[in-house]
């Protein structure tokens, strides 16, 4: 009898032939290194690497008595009413700003300047990013407890206030030093999360009977943590090369009041996917999608 046809006998072959799983457990440390390599990527095709990487645990004190002047703050909200801070060192923060705007870093050090609310606006993608990127990693680890559910939450222009606003407990802190596209700028780039951890145990999944079932499962549970960006587009605005150069961090584009009523969400591509209007919600800026009663929103998915 010829079963190499059975699909059981066929799943069985295919999952003794994939290599054995590796079980070895992700790092903080690592998974800080990918995050911030995937964060570059991700928020504006930034090449990041990391040259060097220290873990400390720190008092509230020691914490701020680190932070690099001119350094821009950014406050992370989490789990539990929890509070952590992310310092973007100036080079690092230039060197974010540069690519966002012109595309590319400019080759050494940029000129040193306070951090502006605008500053914090482009740098928020990049710390999101991030926080995703270093939760997925940990997602199977007991780390995930400290490090997942943190977002960015405010920018602060003076790091006086962080005494009274963070809570006062020992943090655990990642200092780790930037190479910004091949060399054009090295900075640094600080994260300190409540070192008690705020978050929720990871999920061990218990193996079945059907390695073919597990490995689905896998899949299923990478598939659906895997990011996918969408693009918020009020409008779009064409202007001669010598204008764009004269931009600076400031200076307004003038946009027609019909935009905040036409808002497309485009996906990879710049693929259409649904129109909407933009709005607020609890202070914080949001897309109203346009759906039609029939639930429908006029784009495919």
């Amino acid at each position: 009898m010829d079963m190499s046809s059975d699909p059981t006998v066929l799943r069985r072959k295919a999952v003794a032939g994939r290599p054995p799983v590796d079980v070895t457990l992700m790092s903080p440390g690592k998974a800080m290194r990918i995050a911030l390599t995937k964060a570059g990527q991700e928020s504006s095709n930034l090449p990041v690497m990391v040259e060097g990487l220290q873990e400390a645990r720190l008092s509230l004190a020691e914490l701020l008595d680190g932070l690099q002047e001119q350094a821009l703050l950014a406050v992370l909200e989490g789990p539990a009413e929890g509070l952590g801070l992310v310092a973007i060192s100036p080079q690092a923060l230039a060197g974010l700003i540069e690519m966002q705007t012109m595309g590319r870093v400019i080759p050494g050090e940029a000129a040193l300047r306070r951090p502006t609310r605008t500053d914090a606006a482009m740098a928020a993608g990049f710390i999101d990013q991030l926080l995703q990127a270093l939760e997925v990693a940990l997602a199977a680890e007991p780390d995930v407890v400290w490090a997942g559910g943190f977002r960015y939450a405010s920018f602060l222009d003076d790091p006086r206030p962080l005494g009274l606003l963070l809570e006062d407990t020992g943090y655990r802190v990642f200092r780790a030093t930037l190479d910004l596209a091949q060399g054009a700028k090295l900075g640094e780039f600080l994260l300190a999360l409540p070192a008690n951890g705020r978050g929720t145990a990871p999920v061990r999944v218990v193996p079945s009977a059907d390695p073919g079932a597990d490995w689905a499962l896998s899949m299923q549970q990478t598939l659906m943590t895997t990011p996918a960006r969408l693009d918020a587009v009020l409008h779009r605005v064409t202007l001669p090369l010598a204008a764009v150069m004269r931009l600076q961090a400031g200076d307004l584009v003038a946009l027609p009041m019909a935009a905040l009523d036409h808002l497309q969400l485009e996906g990879a591509g710049g693929r259409r996917l649904v129109a909407g209007k933009l709005g607020q919600i609890r202070g914080y800026r949001a897309v109203r999608l346009a759906i039609d009663e029939t639930g429908d929103s006029g784009a495919p998915l």
